[in-house]
């Protein structure tokens, strides 16, 4: 099949069926062994940690190509204050009106409130925003499926975390507009996910849970 100059050709990875049953089995096995964190250590995480873990996100697929995203690491403490005053009056309000009782029921296994230490503890804030356009000088430029290309690329950081090591949480503070604002972000950003990153703390504690079986996640159609 003949193709342009805008195609190199790909270098497929060759396993065996074995292999690749093993190195699956292998992956999900350390996969989950995966948890959200909330007891967040103040030991240093280097940059290149961080850079090397948002670099892997950014290989996501992403609608035409077009990489709809940008990722705020931030370690600066004052900008990490503002961020959890700003993210702790939201999260109050959330908590005392905005949630539904459901809500707040489903919630109680977790021990979860409206005091998010972890935003100042943890050594690094990951915030991810969404880019609805990108702007060509000053014309608009269309972007296609950002929530998905977005939401896979946070998938991949997640894991990526996790392989290095360290632990994470995902945090919607909900609205998420002060994100935008403290961080200066143009008009075409919109914040999606924040994410503290670090080492847990030796005393970390997580919640008893069951996840689904695979009968449960899975239809086959064969």
């Amino acid at each position: 099949m003949a193709h342009s100059e805008n195609f190199v050709s790909y270098t497929a990875q060759r396993l065996t069926a074995d292999e690749s049953a093993q190195r699956s089995a292998d992956f999900r096995k350390y996969m989950d062994k995966r948890r959200s964190i909330r007891f967040f250590s103040d030991q240093p995480v280097p940059e290149e940690v961080i850079e090397n873990l948002i670099m892997t996100a950014s290989t996501a697929p992403s609608g035409a190509h077009k990489q709809p995203w940008t990722f705020c690491a931030v370690s600066n403490p004052e900008i990490k204050a503002a961020i959890r005053t700003a993210a702790e009056e939201e999260e109050y309000k959330s908590y005392n009106g905005r949630m539904s009782e459901e809500w707040i029921e489903d919630l109680k296994p977790f021990g979860t409130d409206w005091n998010k230490e972890f935003l100042t503890v943890s050594p690094w804030l990951i915030i991810i925003f969404k880019k609805a356009f990108d702007y060509d000088g000053e014309a608009r430029k269309k972007n296609y499926y950002v929530n998905e290309s977005v939401g896979i690329a946070a998938g991949m950081l997640i894991s990526a975390i996790h392989n290095a090591g360290l632990v994470t949480l995902t945090h919607t503070p909900s609205p998420m507009n002060f994100l935008q604002k403290i961080l200066e972000r143009p008009d075409n950003e919109r914040p999606f996910l924040l994410l503290p990153v670090g080492y847990p703390t030796d005393d970390a504690v997580v919640p008893v849970l069951e996840r689904k079986s695979a009968n449960e996640v899975i239809t086959y159609y064969k």
